[in-house]
């Protein structure tokens, strides 16, 4: 337990030296943190081991493939005149991306794949309720386009962002297969330049990807109430011939942003099951016999004759799972009829 790992990290801070020199708040909550995750390890090795007996061993994270990091609590940090000063008498120059709106409970201090290091600071999230606007909307998530949404001025379209880099990347990646040392032998200059380079790339996409994202789900959250959205999963495409596309597309990014932009802005968030969403009817409910080709992008119901396109009727599909009344002009909800008075 974590008094045990306590009383160890005490006893070998008095006989090891160059331990006891570092600050003990980022060891005790190392070893705190390790006490936390060691039950469920213990729980979870049997079936990791269960795993690999097939592929051979399983393969361990090496010590010097993990990149540093340091969780200070609330006793092991301060914020002066824009300064981090951490315990162990070590002051930071922060280059502050925004300030912070609350006092901080913690703080990690991290080295990212670039050689950047971070401080990532632990702040209640302050909410900020929107004002009222009487619209929903369904959202689903697909590869061609991102998002298709209920309203054509919210689909999120597929920015290609990794398709524009890919070149770059390829000529990186082939300057790191040249300069690849031997086994045993450290890295060379050349080889750590073109691996940082290639780090710097797909930070780069990432933080494209993101911030798009992040743009798009804050105009959907700014004018809408409710959101049906499809709790899509897309960890299965990684098996299919649109795994390149599907990650390129960044599906688990763009959900996570709107998830997070309609907590933070009081908005009402739906998650649907994918189950079915494209082979039933949003007019009728009725499901076709078939599955469809993702070649098919019209949908035609058989029951009600109802034609749209296949994705937008997945959408309105979501409003229909979440009882959110999509009748009316652009998912706008009717009003209600006043109640009849008694004879």
């Amino acid at each position: 337990g974590p008094a045990a790992l306590d009383r160890m990290l005490t006893q070998a801070r008095r006989t090891t030296p160059w331990l006891a020199a570092g600050s003990s708040v980022p060891q005790q909550q190392l070893v705190r943190d390790f006490g936390k995750s060691r039950a469920k390890a213990l729980m979870d090795i049997k079936d990791r081991v269960r795993q690999h007996r097939r592929a051979g061993m399983p393969r361990w994270k090496k010590k010097r493939e993990v990149r540093p990091s340091l969780n200070y609590t609330r006793r092991g940090f301060r914020l002066k005149d824009g300064r981090l000063h951490l315990a162990g008498q070590i002051v930071l120059r922060v280059v502050w991306s925004r300030a912070l709106p609350a006092d901080p409970s913690s703080v990690r201090v991290y080295q990212d794949a670039t050689g950047a290091w971070y401080a990532s600071f632990v702040v209640p999230a302050p909410i900020e309720p929107l004002a009222s606007t009487g619209r929903v909307i369904g959202i689903d998530w697909g590869v061609r386009e991102t998002a298709t949404t209920t309203s054509d001025d919210h689909d999120l379209p597929h920015r290609q962002h990794g398709r524009t880099a890919a070149q770059k990347l390829a000529r990186y990646q082939r300057m790191m297969a040249r300069r690849r040392p031997a086994r045993g032998q450290a890295a060379s200059n050349g080889y750590r330049a073109a691996k940082r380079q290639t780090a710097k790339l797909h930070a780069k996409v990432a933080r494209q990807r993101q911030d798009g994202a992040r743009k798009w789900a804050k105009k959907v959250v700014r004018d809408h109430d409710a959101l049906a959205v499809e709790d899509f999963r897309p960890k299965f495409l990684a098996k299919t011939t649109m795994a390149r596309k599907a990650a390129d597309a960044a599906i688990g990014a763009a959900k996570r942003a709107l998830v997070e932009m309609a907590r933070k802005h009081g908005r009402t968030v739906h998650l649907i099951h994918p189950a079915h969403t494209t082979t039933d009817c949003a007019t009728c409910g009725a499901r076709t016999k078939h599955a469809l080709p993702l070649s098919e992008r019209m949908y035609a119901c058989t029951a009600c004759g109802a034609v749209s396109p296949r994705d937008k009727n997945s959408a309105r599909v979501m409003l229909v799972r979440a009882g959110l009344n999509p009748a009316g002009v652009e998912g706008v909800r009717p009003a209600e009829a006043p109640p009849q008075q008694a004879a």
